[in-house]
């Protein structure tokens, strides 16, 4: 009894000090919106010291008051409001009174929408994601090592789990260097704040959303970086997250209402079981505990079926598009998401951006699992996800069971062309993105054990296959290592902080066979970016024979044959078999050392795979 009291009192000083502490017009958000969305409507949160007690009058011409709500926390306010197509840009005063108490006010802003042509522009089936951990790329400004105030102050590069001090600056030092490699868009794990006590620096647990994690930049740094990207021809993707947020944001710490996140009698994390969303015979508890389970305890699971809550994350969304000009959104543990909310967000963001890319996470373990979550089908119990694309796990497992597997009627290669057969699923299988390894997984140089020559092959399937490639920072320098302890695959890139023993952003910081490997990319990164057939081209394909895997991509331009020998040993293949995508073509040239070669016979040496672009052209 007495511990229970005692817990009772420590709770009662702790949001007492939580309240003496709030000041009386904490945050207003968004800060500020533009005129001119095709969605009218505006969700405000006003957070402030009893702000529920107070009277909000606001007068500006094109704009309504059109509700305001008072929640279960009196910290809270949340104004509805409409902003006509005839509203100017500019600024206007919404006023807090109350009797006998000082007026709060707070500007708001209108602003004009950015109609820029580079702005917004999509990432598509031409282009190459270059994926990178802020933190641990590149220390472009010491200045922002460590920031007091915040609840991580350690800066240890010899340890996994804390901050290295890599940031925004840092990547946009290096962008000459992606753009050699043949990097058409770039992809951060989130840089908003996450200032939780300790190894955050992932960024998967949001404690500001409004707001660049100081110790990777600021909002302006941010927006400055997207322009340069675009200045150079570079797209930008954001990372964002719907399911879950950090404990320490002020949502959380001072909740609108209980309702704000998903509530247990004791701390239940999800299953991680993505098969009861679409199981029809799944267990309604299994479900429940999927879908509302808290994925850490850092990471409270958001209750999306809160509508407070579907405002805050879609206008936050849509506030950091407009804002910076992003080109793509990358949606983070999407199976874990309320299914309808989802959808309508969707259709909410693409409303207001027509061209914006958005793609799910979805670590999931067949095809139809997969295609599952994506628009267009009727695999989703009549809902229609509206999400064009997932990220394509199925054909990164795929790969790597061609490359270490061996020869069988559905292994070895098989697997690559059984999966790949499976496109019908999907309503355009071109929009996955195609990848080998990210921040969660072993690094695919590891993967192939140490094998350079399988190494290429994957890199050479990667590029030449449907779909848009992601590569993981620093797979072209050959870094290693394995996911088990995951800290490991998140090593720094050498040469990103000053000291650093090499530097492999040049060639005279790397070793030769690193040298091969990053030109090795380069010059097929540059070929596909210059070559619509391995783009927009379609995929023809052939029953793997003898561990031998071949396919061409083709359009009216080009073809580019393709063939993997995933057997042990050379093979010898005369080619007369595959005179449906050869065309009549009797010569290619190699596509990594430019050598024409007679293609009517070919000797593959083991593990390896050829790439020919067809002279003449093939299938038309």
């Amino acid at each position: 009894m007495k511990r229970f009291l005692l817990a009772a009192i420590c709770c009662i000083l702790y949001n007492t000090h939580l309240l003496a502490q709030l000041p009386a017009l904490d945050k207003v958000e968004p800060m500020n919106w533009w005129v001119g969305m095709a969605n009218p409507k505006l969700q405000l949160v006003v957070h402030g010291n009893n702000i529920a007690s107070r009277q909000v009058q606001l007068a500006y011409p094109g704009v309504k008051l059109a509700a305001v709500h008072k929640v279960e926390n009196s910290n809270y306010l949340f104004l509805d409001l409409v902003i006509s197509p005839s509203a100017k840009a500019g600024t206007f005063a919404i006023k807090f009174t109350a009797k006998g108490a000082q007026p709060l006010v707070y500007n708001y802003k209108l602003n004009t929408r950015d109609r820029s042509a580079n702005r917004v522009q999509g990432v598509t089936i031409k282009d190459l994601i270059y994926l990178i951990m802020p933190d641990r790329f590149s220390n472009g400004d010491p200045n922002n090592d460590v920031v007091k105030g915040m609840r991580e102050t350690g800066l240890h590069r010899d340890s996994m789990f804390s901050r290295h001090g890599g940031d925004i600056q840092g990547v946009m030092n290096h962008l000459d260097y992606l753009k050699d490699l043949g990097v058409t868009t770039v992809w951060f794990t989130p840089e908003i704040e996450n200032d939780e006590p300790q190894a955050s620096y992932h960024g998967y647990a949001v404690t500001d959303y409004y707001k660049i994690d100081p110790r990777f930049g600021t909002n302006e740094l941010y927006k400055q970086y997207v322009e340069k990207c675009h200045s150079m021809g570079l797209k930008v993707i954001k990372d964002i997250v719907h399911n879950h947020v950090g404990t320490e944001c002020y949502l959380i710490q001072d909740m609108p209402m209980k309702s704000w996140v998903h509530q247990w009698p004791k701390f239940t994390n999800s299953n991680y079981h993505d098969m009861v969303v679409m199981d029809p015979h799944a267990s309604a508890n299994d479900k429940k505990i999927m879908l509302d389970g808290w994925f850490d305890r850092r990471m409270a699971d958001l209750n999306e079926n809160n509508p407070y809550v579907q405002n805050y994350l879609t206008q936050n969304h849509i506030w950091w598009v407009e804002y910076a000009g992003i080109d793509g959104l990358r949606l983070d543990t999407y199976p874990y998401n309320d299914g309808p909310y989802m959808s309508q967000w969707a259709k909410d963001i693409r409303a207001e951006f027509p061209n914006l890319s958005i793609y799910g996470e979805t670590l999931v373990w067949s095809a139809a699992d997969q295609a599952f979550f994506t628009e267009g089908n009727k695999l989703n119990q009549g809902l229609d996800t509206h999400l064009p694309g997932v990220t394509d796990g199925v054909v990164k497992d795929a790969i790597y069971e061609a490359l270490n597997g061996k020869d069988g009627w559905t292994d070895g290669a098989s697997r690559l062309y059984a999966v790949l057969a499976q496109d019908f699923l999907y309503k355009d299988p071109t929009k996955n993105v195609v990848f080998l390894d990210n921040h969660d997984m072993s690094r695919v140089f590891s993967v192939v054990n140490e094998d350079y020559t399988k190494y290429k092959s994957a890199f050479a399937l990667l590029l030449t296959t449907r779909g848009i490639p992601q590569m993981y920072y620093g797979d072209e320098i050959l870094m290693k290592n394995f996911s088990n302890p995951d800290g490991l695959v998140r090593e720094d890139f050498p040469g990103g902080w000053p000291g650093d023993k090499n530097n492999k952003f040049t060639a005279g910081g790397r070793n030769k066979k690193e040298n091969d490997a990053f030109n090795y990319i380069k010059k097929l990164a540059n070929y596909r970016k210059n070559t619509t057939a391995l783009q927009t081209g379609k995929l023809l394909q052939y029953i793997p024979q003898k561990g031998v895997y071949v396919y061409f991509r083709y359009d009216a331009l080009k073809t580019v044959m393709v063939v993997y020998n995933s057997n042990e040993k050379e093979q010898e293949m005369e080619t007369a078999y595959f005179a449906e995508g050869l065309n009549g073509a009797r010569k290619g040239k190699n596509v990594i050392t430019d050598e024409a070669v007679d293609i009517a016979k070919l000797i593959i040496p083991a593990k390896t795979t050829l790439i020919f672009e067809l002279m003449p052209n093939g299938i038309h």
